[in-house]
């Protein structure tokens, strides 16, 4: 009994010199980006990723720091994703079964993410300047969706039958990221960060080329490539 009131002793004012020597910075960021999808599929279709999409995203970042250079980064961040893909499509006015008209989807994603990730900071490389690393990952679902800006899609190979644009991709994705940036102490407790971040999606976010059209073997993932800029208070 002794042994185990004195565990739970050392435990307590651990935990409790864990909290005193924590350290929480809390700011905001901006970031536009430049996004675009992935794409794969049978030749037969030939799906492609034609064009990016600019992008602006941005929100809270909360830093916890753990040690004098490392913190548990997260937050909650708006990520505008997306780009313009082309396909092989049957043509409806031929009675060929070989994909021969080739159409094109611009495709427009919202989503709503929290990321989580770890922060590794250097000592000084100039007067309250700090370099990071910034590695991990972010988990979200998409909150709007257009598809050729509009918010429904009339597809021409299936008798213009109309479906709603936030039914062409699932809810969820999940993205690694990795990222690099520096850091100015501007004050005594005000800091600005400038970075560059690569976030590479990991879930294939199609629903209406399987679905709606039964082609098989269709995956769309998405990619981005942000600016940061961000304060931290």
């Amino acid at each position: 009994m002794l042994m185990k009131k004195l565990i739970l002793s050392m435990l307590v004012l651990g935990a409790s010199a864990g909290a005193a020597s924590a350290q929480v910075e809390i700011g905001l960021k901006l970031s536009p980006s430049i996004t675009y999808l992935r794409t794969d599929s049978p030749s037969a279709l030939d799906f492609q990723s034609e064009k990016s999409k600019l992008s602006l995203g941005g929100g809270l970042v909360v830093d916890y720091f753990f040690g004098q250079n490392y913190a548990f980064s997260t937050g909650l961040w708006l990520a505008g994703k997306g780009g313009t893909i082309t396909y092989l499509d049957l043509d409806p006015n031929s009675v060929s079964t070989v994909p021969s008209i080739r159409r094109e989807q611009k495709i427009g994603l919202q989503y709503l993410e929290v990321p989580v990730t770890v922060k590794l900071f250097t000592n000084d490389v100039a007067t309250d300047v700090k370099l990071y690393f910034q590695l991990g990952g972010t988990a979200g679902g998409v909150i709007a969706t257009r598809i050729n800006d509009e918010k429904r899609y009339k597809d021409p190979s299936n008798g213009n039958a109309e479906t709603e644009s936030s039914k062409h991709v699932i809810i969820p994705d999940v993205s690694a990221l990795v990222g690099a940036g520096a850091e100015y102490q501007l004050g005594q407790s005000t800091k600005i960060f400038a970075g560059i971040s690569y976030h590479r999606g990991l879930v294939n976010i199609d629903k209406y080329f399987d679905k709606d059209r039964g082609f098989q073997d269709v995956t769309l993932k998405n990619n981005e490539i942000a600016l940061d800029l961000g304060i931290k208070f």
